[in-house]
Parts: structure tokens; sequence; C-alpha cells
């Protein structure tokens, strides 16, 4: 398992690219902004209907492209043409998101949950993440909120740092999700089994008692999603790094 690089945790990662101000989330001038002004960069995965990864967060886009359609049933060609709001831009692939970044910075990338549920119906977006990532230069780790899918993303390609994406999984956040199951994710349990190096946790939770047993081990700890310098600085209390948007972070 290799460790999570060093510069994961001495630059800042704009949370979905460095976006606002006419520049959409998850897209690539908000990549091209973060490049600019020397951020780390995160991103979501979700699936197009021939499984191309494709660089957006929800599972539909209703929010950001104002269509109800579910993502994973649109073709990469109809994704390509739905515009982001707030800008021009469109959803790109991840495959055009890496050319772009092409190792300047650093670079986290989330697989979002198949089905919302978080149990081991995977499906094979980790696989299809990793032929993409193959051959690209540069420090890049992957994460999940499904440790399922961190485990099998690790199995194909271990070369690649994995961490868990990781929260309190409250039952009002997590409704679709077995509550043993939240509470095996709560306690972060999987952490050894699924192969991980490092979590990237909700600022709210900092305090966890596990965060703290794993900052002891010399776990990297990021954080998600800070929003101002306050959150930043109390984050930083206990969090490596973190995750950032609306705000510009301290370089």
């Amino acid at each position: 398992m290799p460790a999570l690089p060093a510069v994961f945790t001495t630059t800042p990662i704009a949370h979905r690219g460095l976006h606002g101000d006419g520049i959409p989330e998850n897209s690539l001038a908000a990549a091209r902004a973060a490049i600019e002004a020397g951020y780390g960069i995160e991103i979501d995965i979700q699936p197009a209907l021939d499984g191309t990864p494709m660089v957006f967060h929800d599972y539909d886009l209703s929010r950001l492209a104002g269509d109800g359609s579910f993502i994973r049933t649109l073709s990469v060609q109809e994704l390509s043409t739905r515009r982001l709001a707030g800008g021009s831009e469109t959803i790109p692939e991840l495959a055009a998101l890496l050319d772009l970044v092409a190792g300047q910075v650093p670079l986290l990338i989330e697989i979002k949950d198949p089905d919302g549920r978080l149990g081991d119906n995977i499906g094979d977006l980790h696989d299809r993440v990793a032929q993409t990532l193959k051959g690209y230069e540069g420090p890049v780790a992957v994460m999940s909120f499904n440790p399922h899918v961190a485990k099998a993303f690790g199995a194909v390609m271990p070369e690649i740092p994995v961490g868990l994406t990781t929260c309190g999984f409250a039952e009002k956040d997590w409704a679709g999700v077995p509550q043993e199951v939240r509470e095996r994710l709560a306690a972060i349990a999987d952490f050894d089994d699924a192969g991980a190096c490092f979590v990237s946790h909700d600022r709210s939770d900092l305090t966890n008692p596990r965060i703290d047993a794993l900052k002891a081990q010399g776990v990297p700890i990021l954080c998600w999603t800070i929003r101002s310098q306050d959150q930043e600085d109390q984050a930083r209390r206990i969090a490596d790094n973190i995750t950032f948007e609306g705000y510009q972070a301290k370089t």
C-alpha cells in the first residue's frame, strides 16, 4: 500500500476545483483556476451510460444542469452538451481533466457510491477509473465513502494511494443506508480492510475518537468542506489539510 504523498498535506485542496464567480464546480475551468492559484484539486466521479468516468458530483442533473435526468442514463455525447449552471462549461470526462492537470497539482478523486446504500453492489466504475488513470504521471489519490469501492480500486491499481471519505453518517443524511452500516462507517471500522492510507473527514466530526486514534498512528487526516478562514483555523487543530470552497485558503 503506497503512502499518501506529502503534497496532499501541504497544499490546500479546492473542493470540486476552484469554482464560483461564473466558474462551475467540477469543470475544466475550475481545474484551471485551481492550478493557476497553486491549489490541489478534489473532484467527484459518476458514470455515463456506457460507464465512462465523468467529473460530476450528483446522481442527477437537476441542480447543476437544470435537467432531472440521471447521469448514468445519458451518453457521453449527451452529457458533453449539458451546460453547467454558473457558466458555459459542460460536464467533462475524467480523461479530459487528467490531460489538463497533467501532474501540475495534487489530484484527489472521489468515486461516488453507485446506489447510495454503501454496500457491496459497486459495479465497475472503480475499474473504469483505474483504466483511465493508467499512465497518469503526477500526485493522485483515490477515495470513496464506500469502503468496498476503495478496496476494489486498490486491488486493481495498488500503486495509487487509497483513502476513505468519512463522516458521522447521520440518518438524516444517509436515510437509504441501514443503521448497522452507518454505525460501522461512522466508526471507520473498515479502514484497514479497505487498504486505506488516509481519510478525508467531515470537519464537523473531527472530534470523533477514531480520528484521534488514526492521527496518533500517523495516518494523514484531510477534512471537508471548509468555507471560511475561521473554519480552517479550527480544522487545522486536528486535520493535516483541508478541502475548501467559497474563500481563498492560505497556500
